[in-house]
Formats: structure tokens, sequence, C-alpha cells
């Protein structure tokens, strides 16, 4: 008979130790460790024997097939929020589990209590909630307008009771839990939230989901750190993970695919948050470049992509003057450590002295750009700054830069150009293209860099000018 023995599991990456330890080996995690309880008996070979005698029956082998096939294009259940739907490819696959992550309070369960409501016109929809009760979820279907939506609430956080709702014969099509670190399985003796019930409990509602055909959507806590809670194992047992992203003081939100079987990664989906709830953003760019400033300095149009969605995006830069000995240097929605390595560029390559100075650089509209084309717009919004020149207001900038301070081409430009001319941009400033190839201009008057020294030539006047001139104010 197997005899239950005390072990202390790491809650962030689920390292195993027989002794509590205020910091876990496997990670470096400090006060992670949490005591379960682990059954432990006689341990089984693959083979299908214990190590004191034989187990009976016989090991049924892996069938294969070929890998030509006639199977058919895969279903799609779409919501008709065109913005959730194209983030999951086109729409949700029946048998399909969707995790979906974001910050407290920044619009997980809205988000998913509105799609739902869309769903419920053509499929039989359940939303399960172990955080809120059943008034609470009315309460805010009622403020969001979908208090007539066909919906099947329960507010339950047992894994043996939605379990059983998956095998019945009404099971639902589409089915939403929030919060998965909220449920739990009475096989294990851990509270809710342990990396052993949330890998459990992840494991019997997808297997339950899948057989059946039910669409499971997944809502999941992150940590301090911006990362999903729990096992890392639970990423890599759904079929999509859905970043929620945004700043809960700033009205913009976005749903981003860092993981996804069925379609493309790295899409983004844009929402505004309003009164009634998220509204989709069906032009972002027109959008974040609404409030734009032509005259401004130290800004520059980025023609940006995220996943197959062109997107320009405002970089704005201010290079000021430091009172402290070691200057700071500062960026929001892009990396830092890239904003160093670019005014290092700039300075050795470019002859453009930044050194003295403070540098802040800003995404406008609360984007995060991961990009390295976005290196020349910075570059250009950190010259306009410093000399106090603003760049060409009809122009989009794109471009990587290297540390030889040579410009480097990029993917998609015909995409990034067909989006600048579409919202009214007369130029564009881009790397050189390689010999041979032709890209439609789509109307846009081209400019080809070759080497980052090349940018100093639309911007008159650099630093020694500049303090004559402000001087002269």
């Amino acid at each position: 008979m197997a005899k239950n023995s005390n072990i202390y599991v790491c809650q962030s990456c689920g390292g195993i130790s027989h002794k509590w330890g205020g910091k876990c080996e496997a990670c470096g995690g400090w006060n992670t460790m949490v005591e379960e309880v682990a059954s432990v008996g006689p341990s089984k070979s693959l083979s299908g024997e214990k190590h004191h005698g034989k187990m009976g029956g016989k090991n049924k082998g892996v069938d294969f097939v070929s890998l030509q096939g006639t199977s058919p294009p895969l279903p799609r259940r779409i919501s008709d929020i065109g913005e959730f739907d194209r983030v999951c490819g086109g729409g949700l696959v029946p048998g399909s589990a969707v995790l979906v992550g974001g910050d407290p309070g920044i619009g997980k369960s809205t988000l998913l209590l509105q799609a739902l409501a869309k769903l419920s016109q053509k499929y039989k929809c359940a939303y399960v909630s172990g955080e809120e009760s059943i008034d609470q979820i009315r309460l805010r279907a009622s403020r969001l307008g979908l208090g007539q939506a066909q919906l099947h609430l329960a507010a339950s956080n047992h894994v043996r009771d939605i379990v059983a709702t998956l095998h019945a014969h009404d099971a639902p099509d589409v089915i939403v839990i929030d919060s998965i670190q909220t449920m739990f399985t009475d096989v294990l003796d851990s509270a809710p939230g342990t990396v052993a019930q949330v890998r459990l409990s992840s494991q019997e509602l997808i297997n339950a989901a899948k057989k059946h055909g039910s669409v499971l959507l997944l809502v999941g806590h992150v940590t301090k750190e911006g990362t999903l809670a729990g096992p890392r194992v639970l990423e890599h047992m759904v079929d999509t993970v859905l970043y929620f992203e945004g700043e809960r003081t700033h009205q913009f939100r976005i749903l981003r695919a860092v993981k996804n079987r069925f379609g493309a990664t790295d899409e983004i989906g844009v929402f505004e948050m309003s009164h009634m709830g998220l509204q989709e953003v069906l032009n972002p760019s027109a959008l974040f470049l609404a409030n734009r400033s032509t005259e401004a300095t130290g800004t520059a149009v980025f023609a940006g992509m995220e996943g197959t969605r062109p997107m320009l995006i405002e970089i704005q830069a201010l290079v000021a003057p430091s009172a402290l000995g070691t200057p700071r240097r500062a960026s929001v929605g892009w990396d830092n450590a890239r904003l160093s390595m670019l005014l290092a560029v700039l300075e050795t390559r470019a002859g453009i002295g930044i050194g003295p100075n403070d540098v802040y650089l800003n995404v406008a509209g609360g984007m995060r750009v991961s990009e390295p084309a976005a290196d020349l717009a910075v570059a250009a919004a950190l010259m306009s700054s410093l000399s106090d020149e603003s760049v060409p207001e009809d122009a989009v900038i794109f471009g990587e830069v290297g540390l030889s301070g040579e410009i480097r081409p990029v993917a998609m430009i015909e995409q990034r150009l067909k989006e600048a001319a579409k919202l009214g941009f007369k130029q564009a400033i881009i790397p050189t293209l390689q010999e041979g190839k032709h890209v439609p201009a789509h109307g846009l008057r081209l400019t080809q860099l070759r080497h980052v020294s090349e940018l100093k030539a639309l911007f008159g006047q650099m630093p020694q000018q500049l303090a004559q001139k402000r001087a002269s104010r």
C-alpha cells in the first residue's frame, strides 16, 4: 500500500526538496518552498515491471500513420469580436485549451465575459468562477449591457464537479474557468494554487475538454515579474497562451499571442477600456497618432509590425542636461539595454556626444516595442531632441542599427509602407534595399540609408550649434 510523505515544492519552478529551505536550490527563489503531501509506493519501470515482481497485462504499442493525410480544415468558433478572433488565429478551435494571463484588474474576466456573450448566440457557453459569486458575475454582465445573454453560470472550484459536467451529453461548447489558480482536486492534499494542484487540475480539465470537443478558456494569474503563476509546464499543456497587457490607469489594452498552435504568434489585438467594457480598436495606428504634435522635437513615427499587422507608433525622446555625476538613462516601452547600446553606437560611430546628458525614451500609447527595426526611429528621435530640429512630420522611419553603425534591412517592408501611405504619410526613411530587390513605394518618397551617420543630414544643428542657438533666445 502506498504511503504518504511530506515534500517541499517550489511555487516558481516546481523544484522538489525533502526538507524546507528559505531558498529554492533549483531557481534561486526566496520563500517559495511550500509543503505538500506526496504518495510514495513501489516504483514502476517503463517496461511495465515493478522492482518487486511483474505486473499483469501487456503494454500497448504506438500506432504510426504517414505524413500524408486527408484531414479536413480545422473548424472555428467565431466570437464576432474581430480583435479577439484574429489573435486566436481566426477563431476558437473545438477541443483546444487557451490560457489567458494578465495583471490583476487589467480586464481578463471582462474580455472573456464579452466574448462568451457573443459566442452564446450560436453555441452553448458556460462561465465557471472560483473567485466570484453568481451575483457578482451578474452585476458585471448587467454593467456591460450583457444581462440578456444566454450564458450558464456557476461558482465552483472543485475540478471533479467541472469534469463531470464536461463528460455529460449536454456539455458546453465553450467554457471559461476563472481562474485556474483557485481550482483544486481532492486527489491531492495540498492547497489550491500550489504547483501540484495547478498542474493536475489543468491536466484533468484539458483532457476532458479535448475528449468532448469543448473549447476551454483558462484565466491565469501572473507574478510580480509579469510571468504566469504556477508551473511552466502549464504553458506547454495548453494550445494557446494569450497575455492581456496594459496599464490600469491607461485606456488601451493589448491582447498578445505568445503561443498558438492554430495561428501566428506575436499577433496582437487592441482594445479600449470604456464604461461599457472593452471596445475593439479597428485602426490602432490612427488612434496612437491622434494627439501627435507635428512641430515638437524629439519625436519620430516608427512603422512597426505586431505579428502580421503593421502599426505606426510614435517614439518620443528627451535629451536634457544632467545635474548628476552619472546621467540617467530611462525608457518606457523599449528595452533599456538596447537604448544604452544605441547611445554608444551614436557616440562612437556617428560622433554625436550624448554622454553628459540625461536621456528619456517613451513609446506613446502604452505600447511595448521589441522589434530591432525600431532602432533607426529611436536614433532619429534622439538626434531630433539633441539638435532641437523636428523630424519631417510626414515621414515614417524604420531600420535596425548594428554595432558598427550600419543600418540593416528588416522584414515586411511593403506592409509597413502600405500602412504609412494609408494614413497620409509622404516619405519613408528606410535601410538600403538589397541589389535587385524592388519594393512598391505606394506613393511614398523613399530615403535609403546605409549608415547611421547619414541620419545626421536630416538635422541642421548638432550640439555645438545648438548651444549658440539656445544662448541667443
